[in-house]
């Protein structure tokens, strides 16, 4: 989706745990001759989803995590309503922690979408991060919600809160329902572009917990 350009896979050169407790996320060239659905894969990668495996209701999600830097990746972590299967997106409503433009290590955003407020929703609000970028050290990425708002936080600090009430005035509330966990590497595509050189590759997610 979004004109990506990678490929996901389960190697271990996409996906492993590094032998210190943390997870890697890779994004990397693809082998030559490797084929998508899309044709050529230029990129290979990977996705981690706690779908059928682990549900959170409302309450509180969080994770740490080093960000790579480079223009053309689109990390992210984020959650989607367990109930996509029967009533589609955006009706089963999604929550984005944490999005990064690779080309910007100074900034996050977090978002919400829903019936209403997809797509380019209004929901969406950066974090700066000041003197600092955030590929140089670790993160923490935070949602809170209940059944009267959501609010997202980095490092401890809320940085954008929503009320129930914004949200119904654009469409209905989507958030009253367990949801599973994302985390990705994606390259390329209407977020931050297409790489502009494969010098950024290999480059890592690391996800301490």
């Amino acid at each position: 989706g979004n004109q990506e350009k990678e490929w996901y896979t389960s190697a271990s050169e996409n996906v492993s745990l590094n032998g210190k407790g943390q997870l890697q996320i890779v994004a990397r060239p693809a082998a030559a001759g490797l084929t998508c659905y899309y044709g050529a894969c230029r990129y290979t990668s990977a996705k981690i989803t706690t779908r059928g495996t682990l549900d959170v209701a409302p309450g509180r999600v969080e994770a740490r995590i080093k960000l790579p830097a480079g223009q053309g990746l689109w990390p992210a972590f984020w959650l989607l309503g367990t109930n996509i299967g029967s009533v589609g997106w955006p009706q089963c409503g999604e929550l984005d922690i944490m999005e990064n433009h690779g080309s910007n290590m100074t900034s996050t955003s977090s978002a919400m979408h829903g019936p209403g407020y997809s797509g380019n929703t209004p929901f969406v609000h950066s974090y700066q991060v000041a003197g600092a970028s955030f590929a140089d050290d670790f993160h923490t990425f935070a949602v809170e919600w209940d059944s009267t708002r959501v609010a997202f936080f980095v490092d401890g600090k809320q940085h954008y809160v929503i009320p129930r009430a914004d949200v119904e005035s654009h469409g209905n509330w989507a958030f009253d329902h367990p949801f599973f966990i994302i985390l990705n590497l994606a390259v390329g595509g209407t977020f931050d572009g297409d790489p502009r050189s494969d010098a950024i590759l290999p480059a890592t997610m690391l996800v301490d917990y």
